[in-house]
């Protein structure tokens, strides 16, 4: 496991290391509690952290509040705090400060470990659990909620004058698929485009047969030339079906990011798109960069 260690003691920091590194855990020591704090907010992979109440500039019940914040409901990390003074007013503090867990200092081998591996058991089913909570059962993409969760932090990353793109799908015709070969054809065409789709990035499945991708540090050409590969590759799709091979088609809508701009109207816009794509004839491409789409837009 990726675990952060703090104490304001080296030495502290080179025992408690020393029993983590030879079972294999990747370890990070700092006496810093804010450098702590900031490796924690930019490596989303931690998910241990374990750190005396002694510290600075954060004090470790400050440092625990700070990391529980982070822990949100997509995030599995698992705090221990340590402390060479066990009672239980410091042990209350510490799980009430956000502490999953509360270890003598310096720790005992035989403990640590035992406290990583009900850790490791926690975060493994926390995250199995966020999994489940954000996937899309049927494409295995991302369902709607957790699509516009990951794309607004993607904006916050770009700010104002950065790049970000969306790609709205659809799947032509698609109750026709339904209607002529099945539902269970339905299903493994929206399958079949959601892989096509999840190998251009992070996607989302928004509804029914409609798909989102979007594209960071992406501008809008750069993500039209993505909706013309993904248009071209949809045409060469063949759902096994009963009665040989099915066909199908899908039309696009794209937009870009510009300034003072959200999600919700990058993707409103990149809607609007799409459905002229779908009533000029679908199986194509249109961006939200023309006048006639932003005037709609508006």
């Amino acid at each position: 496991m990726n675990i952060v260690i703090v104490d304001s003691s080296r030495v502290v920091l080179k025992i408690v290391a020393g029993l983590l590194e030879p079972r294999g855990h990747s370890v990070h020591c700092f006496t810093d509690s804010a450098e702590a704090l900031t490796f924690l907010t930019e490596r989303p992979e931690i998910r241990v952290l374990i750190t005396s109440l002694q510290v600075r500039p954060l004090s470790g019940l400050e440092l625990c509040w700070s990391a529980r914040l982070l822990a949100d409901e997509r995030r599995p990390l698992y705090v221990i705090t340590m402390s060479s003074a066990r009672n239980e007013r410091t042990l209350a503090e510490a799980l009430d400060s956000g502490a999953d867990d509360f270890i003598d200092k310096p720790p005992c081998a035989e403990e640590l470990h035992a406290r990583l591996r009900a850790a490791e058991r926690l975060t493994t089913l926390q995250d199995h659990l966020i999994r489940l909570a954000e996937t899309d059962p049927l494409s295995g993409l991302l369902n709607r909620r957790a699509f516009f969760a990951e794309a607004n932090q993607s904006a916050d990353r770009a700010g104002n004058h950065g790049r970000l793109s969306m790609i709205l799908a659809d799947i032509d015709h698609f109750k026709r698929i339904n209607d002529e070969h099945g539902h269970d054809i339905g299903d493994r065409a929206i399958q079949a485009v959601a892989k096509l789709i999840a190998e251009e990035g992070r996607a989302g499945r928004l509804g029914g047969e409609e798909f989102a991708l979007a594209l960071a540090d992406t501008g809008l050409e750069a993500a039209e030339a993505v909706a013309r590969r993904l248009c071209l590759k949809a045409r060469d799709l063949r759902i096994r079906g009963n009665r040989g091979p099915v066909r199908l088609t899908c039309s696009f809508g794209v937009s870009t990011w510009t300034e003072g701009d959200s999600v919700e109207a990058l993707v409103k816009r990149a809607d609007i798109a799409l459905y002229e794509a779908k009533t000029g004839g679908r199986d194509r491409v249109v961006s939200a960069a023309t006048d006639l789409i932003l005037a709609r837009a508006g």
